[in-house]
C-alpha cells in the first residue's frame, strides 16, 4: 500500500526574516536601511556627476572659443553645476579685484609673481571646495561597502548560536530541528552582501570620476594662470 509523503512548503524570504530572532531582525532592518540610503546617495551622485560632466563640456567649449573673460563670466552663471565654471568664477573675481586696485588696470612686472600667487590661491581654494562638494556622501558608500558584510555576519553568527541553543533544549536532535534556524540566520549574510556590493561598485566609480574632475580642474587652473600672465604682461 502506497503512503503519500507530505510536501513541505519551502520557506520564503519574508517568512525567514520575520521568523528570526529579535537580534537578527534588528540586523536585517539596519542593513535594509543602509542599503536604501546608499542607493539614494548613488542615484543622487550619479545625476550630479552626469550634470557636472555635461556642463563642464559646455564650459570648455565656451572658454576656448570666446577667450574673453567677461563673456565667459556671463556664460558661467548658467553653468553653475560645472566645477570648472566655479573655479573660473573664483579666479576671475580675484583677478578683477586686483585690477580694480590699480590706476591703469595693469600691474608692474615686479608685482606679477605676487599677484598671480593670489589668483592661484583663489583657484586652489575653489578646487578644494568643489572637490568637497563632489566627495559629499562618498564616504558613506565606502562605510557601507566595508561594514555591511560584517554586520550581516554578526547577525548570522547570532542566529546560528540561537539555533544550536534551541537544539540543546529540543527532544529531537536531527538536522530538521536546526536547519530552519540556520537558514534564517544566513539571510543576514545575504542581505549584508546585497547592501555592500552595490555600494562598493558605486564608491569605486565615483572615486575615479572625482579623480578625473580634479585633473580637469588642475589643468584648467594652469591654463587660467597662463592667460592671466599674458594679460598682466601687456
Amino acid at each position: 500500500m502506497d503512503t503519500a509523503v507530505p510536501l513541505v512548503e519551502a520557506p520564503t524570504l519574508w517568512t525567514m526574516v520575520f521568523g528570526s530572532g529579535m537580534v537578527v531582525q534588528f540586523v536585517l532592518i539596519l542593513l535594509i536601511f543602509l542599503s536604501i540610503w546608499s542607493w539614494a546617495i548613488t542615484i543622487a551622485k550619479f545625476i550630479q556627476f552626469r550634470r557636472a560632466r555635461a556642463r563642464s563640456d559646455q564650459f570648455n567649449e565656451i572658454f576656448w572659443e570666446a577667450r574673453n573673460f567677461a563673456r565667459i563670466d556671463d556664460s558661467s552663471r548658467r553653468l553653475s553645476a560645472s566645477p570648472l565654471a566655479k573655479v573660473f568664477v573664483s579666479g576671475y573675481r580675484e583677478l578683477t579685484h586686483m585690477l580694480q586696485d590699480t590706476d591703469e588696470g595693469t600691474k608692474r612686472s615686479g608685482d606679477l609673481d605676487t599677484d598671480l600667487g593670489t589668483v592661484e590661491r583663489a583657484l586652489k581654494r575653489a578646487e578644494s571646495e568643489e572637490s568637497k562638494r563632489l566627495e559629499k556622501g562618498i564616504t558613506f558608500l565606502a562605510s557601507v561597502a566595508s561594514a555591511a558584510p560584517f554586520i550581516g555576519l554578526f547577525g548570522t553568527v547570532w542566529g546560528i548560536m540561537s539555533a544550536f541553543h534551541g537544539l540543546s533544549q529540543a527532544k529531537s536532535t536531527t538536522i530538521q530541528a536546526v536547519a530552519p534556524g540556520i537558514s534564517e540566520a544566513l539571510v543576514a549574510t545575504a542581505v549584508g552582501l546585497a547592501a555592500a556590493i552595490p555600494a562598493a561598485v558605486a564608491f569605486n566609480y565615483f572615486s575615479v570620476s572625482i579623480r578625473h574632475f580634479r585633473n580637469s580642474m588642475d589643468s584648467f587652473a594652469d591654463e587660467f594662470l597662463n592667460i592671466a600672465r599674458r594679460y598682466f604682461v601687456k
